[in-house]
């Protein structure tokens, strides 16, 4: 897997904005809508975690606050984030 793409902090889940980034065509690129364990990066900052499903048809990764304090960002701001592998 080798997918990289540019997002905005914050996914609307439950009436709430969430410290996530949203995985675009995620259902179509992981072929099913369950969760998903990834290896990634985030602004180049290494991330080994599950992609959730978002409850409206797509995936999210999850961003901790003490990965937006060392990327010096918070939610609304622009991340780059690198797919790298898929595990199983």
């Amino acid at each position: 897997m080798d997918v990289t793409f540019t997002t905005q902090i914050g996914v609307l889940v439950k009436g709430d904005i969430w410290s996530c980034v949203e995985i675009p065509s995620s259902v179509e690129l992981f072929g099913t809508g369950r969760s998903v364990r990834l290896v990634a990066t985030i602004d180049g900052e290494p991330l080994s975690a599950g992609a959730m499903p978002t409850g409206s048809g797509g995936h999210m990764l999850s961003i901790s606050a003490k990965l937006r304090k060392k990327l010096g960002k918070e939610i609304g701001d622009d991340v780059v984030v690198h797919l790298a592998e898929r595990l199983t």
